[in-house]
């Protein structure tokens, strides 16, 4: 194959980049759901004829899926004609589909009979049908509960519908005509990338084109090796927590040990809990260099050199370790849809692992996105039925070496745009009471966090139903580094300020009455260094903006505010007074109390146990083997030991008294 000099690659790139943008526009300007046109949840980009994704969008849509795959899913189809595109919105189906929500496509672009690209591109759609609207909560258990799932199919031969398939799809789903809108929306899409890639090969000839995008993808993998070898070498674990693991159940772990060599990385999970009886499983399939897996480690790279040009060939740094039957690796039909909390978790995860690598250089814990809010109700002059997503409620960036992070969208949910008011006024039968940012929600540090999101709706219609997927950090929190406070948690209140109050914790799914108000609010990012080192005249102004509390401003600060700005010398003897009363230990994170108070009893060594048994146990037992373990060393209270031996006297127990356990075991 030939070699392409650099000038012409770099024209190259860059028409391959505006190709995807293309795809993109037209995408965003021709979708019905508000969901794809205004929060922007979907894809596009070039393949190789491998699948090896070698050109995204940088401006519009989800920055998740730089190194998505799409090879299993086109080696699922049979054959090709020119005109065909293909879809799957099956999460088991080759893996490239993450949640059944997600609706993939792919079309193949021909050259003189050879397949020589393809388009590719994937939307979220609203509602797929299912056991709840917008199909995704965290009490449903397995996949088939999650809507109607498609394997790779052809939805377009050579140039033709295949109304039959089309025709399955819309009816099991609670709004078609927006299904059907989007649809063709990404088959528009799809042609104008074909279209596209055409225009350069009429432009380059189909030999620089073809050797081009092969050297595009060499090109990523270069830098990112590049930006690898600046870090030093070392292995670093760093463990994080989804609140819990299924309703009302027991913190889900998530667990990675970074070993960095040269320039490589490896990623093992090895310590993670196993799959659970709740849809926060990530569908891998194993597969070492997944999508889901390499988001965090685009984001690490990207922000560590930002001229890193972004595609699959990235990911070829790196390899992952994914145990079986685990939430990073489940086995069909676990449910999957909330993957995408448990994927902006495992992105703190990475985050973190990296950090100690590079503190000096990269942030603190984002708030790591917060619910995403859907609407199922009816409109009252037409009695017409309305499912809608009202918007993302996020939070910020972490505070980084630099400065502080985005306040309300920032890190890695900033892709994911707001709903103005006006028009989910307009669209749904909603009263929107508050729309705004959350005071103290942000970590203090020297850099403060991005602060929280928060929204008051009210409902007019009865048995309104709202889904609020992605509900934690109620418990725990985003961390802060190098003296770096942790952010404020989230919250998700039913009628606030009155005497029916209720604190909705993470519960997802429920219906309301006309009148009843909702109040929901994402949690806040982590600090990074120490507050009481912040510059004073940064205090006030977050205090004028009311982004920070005058309470806030005087403990976590050690800021003496007068009339409207702070008195120095106050100040200095404040700030020494605080600094003289913490901790003098060196803590490179603060993970914030409750968590404290978690790994106090389930620290590593605990934990490393609770690993090796569950590992040694039938993947359907496992999820009910970790919660007996969890009962029954908690029982002991005070008690308890720090040394895993609990844990094993607690299995040993369980062996004992379910006999079936031990067949299952020796099958």
């Amino acid at each position: 194959m030939m070699t392409i000099d650099k000038v012409t690659l770099e024209i190259l790139k860059n028409h391959c980049r505006a190709a995807a943008e293309s795809m993109a526009y037209t995408l965003y300007r021709t979708a019905h759901s508000t969901f794809v046109k205004e929060t922007e949840d979907f894809t596009t980009g070039l393949t190789t004829p491998q699948g090896e994704t070698f050109a995204t969008p940088v401006e519009l849509g989800a920055t998740w899926f730089v190194g998505l795959n799409y090879q299993t899913v086109i080696s699922m189809i049979g054959s090709y004609d020119e005109g065909d595109i293909c879809m799957t919105n099956d999460p088991y189906s080759g893996h490239v589909c993450t949640h059944s929500p997600d609706m993939h496509v792919w079309k193949p672009v021909f050259h003189e009979d050879e397949i020589v690209c393809f388009v590719v591109g994937h939307i979220h759609n609203t509602d797929v049908g299912g056991a709840v609207p917008a199909s995704i909560s965290r009490t449903l258990s397995e996949v088939h509960q999650e809507g109607i799932r498609i394997p790779p199919s052809k939805v377009v031969r050579a140039g033709v519908f295949n109304q039959e398939l089309i025709d399955v799809m819309l009816t099991n789903v609670r709004m078609p005509e927006q299904n059907w809108g989007d649809l063709k929306a990404q088959i528009a899409a799809m042609n104008t990338g074909e279209r596209r890639v055409h225009e350069m090969i009429g432009k380059f000839g189909i030999e620089i084109f073809k050797a081009g995008i092969t050297e595009l993808l060499d090109y990523a993998e270069a830098q990112a090796r590049a930006i690898v070898a600046s870090l030093p070498d070392g292995e670093y674990f760093f463990a994080d927590y989804m609140d819990e693991d299924a309703p009302d159940g027991y913190p889900c772990r998530l667990a990675l040990t970074l070993r960095i060599k040269c320039e490589e990385v490896e990623l093992d999970f090895t310590g993670t809990d196993p799959q659970i009886e709740s849809s926060i499983n990530m569908p891998t399939g194993g597969q070492e260099r997944h999508a889901l897996l390499m988001v965090g480690l685009i984001y690490v790279l990207y922000s560590l050199d930002t001229s890193l040009f972004l595609n699959s060939g990235v990911c070829r740094v790196a390899r992952s370790v994914l145990p079986k039957g685990t939430v990073v690796n489940p086995h069909f039909p676990a449910a999957v849809g909330l993957r995408t909390l448990s994927v902006q978790r495992l992105m703190g995860l990475i985050f973190g692992a990296f950090v100690q690598a590079a503190p000096a250089r990269l942030p603190s814990c984002p708030a790591s996105g917060g619910p995403i809010m859907n609407v199922n109700t009816i409109e009252n002059r037409t009695g017409r039925r309305v499912v809608a997503a009202i918007g993302p409620i996020t939070g910020g960036a972490g505070g980084n070496p630099f400065g502080d992070g985005s306040d309300g969208s920032g890190g890695n949910s900033g892709f994911l745009k707001n709903t103005p008011v006006e028009i989910n006024e307009a669209e749904v039968p909603m009263k929107v009471l508050r729309y705004g940012l959350t005071p103290d929600s942000g970590g203090p540090g020297k850099y403060r966090g991005g602060l929280a999101i928060q929204m008051r709706f009210q409902a007019q219609a009865p048995n309104t139903r709202v889904t609020a997927r992605n509900r934690d950090w109620t418990v725990f929190n985003a961390w802060g580094v190098l003296g770096g406070r942790p952010g404020g948690n989230s919250s998700f209140i039913l009628n606030p300020d009155g005497n029916r109050e209720r604190d909705l914790g993470n519960i997802d799914f429920l219906s309301i009455g006309p009148g009843e108000i909702i109040q929901v609010a994402s949690g806040g990012a982590g600090g990074w260094g120490d507050p009481l080192e912040r510059d004073p005249d940064l205090v006030v102004l977050d205090v004028a903006r009311g982004f920070v509390s005058a309470e806030s401003a005087e403990w976590d600060y050690g800021l003496v505010l007068a009339n409207g700005t702070f008195d120095p010398t106050a100040t200095q003897k404040r700030r020494a007074e605080l600094a003289a009363t913490r901790s003098k230990e060196e803590r490179f994170f603060d993970f914030g109390p409750n968590r404290t108070a978690f790994e106090d009893l389930w620290n590593y060594r605990n934990y490393a146990a609770l690993t090796e048994l569950l590992m040694l146990t039938p993947v359907h037992w496992r999820f009910f083997v970790k919660h007996r373990i969890f009962e029954a060393v908690e029982a002991l209270g005070e008690e308890a030991r720090q040394d895993g031996s609990d844990v094993r006297t607690a299995h040993a127990r369980i062996l004992d008294e379910f006999p079936q356990l031990r067949i299952a075991m020796s099958t």
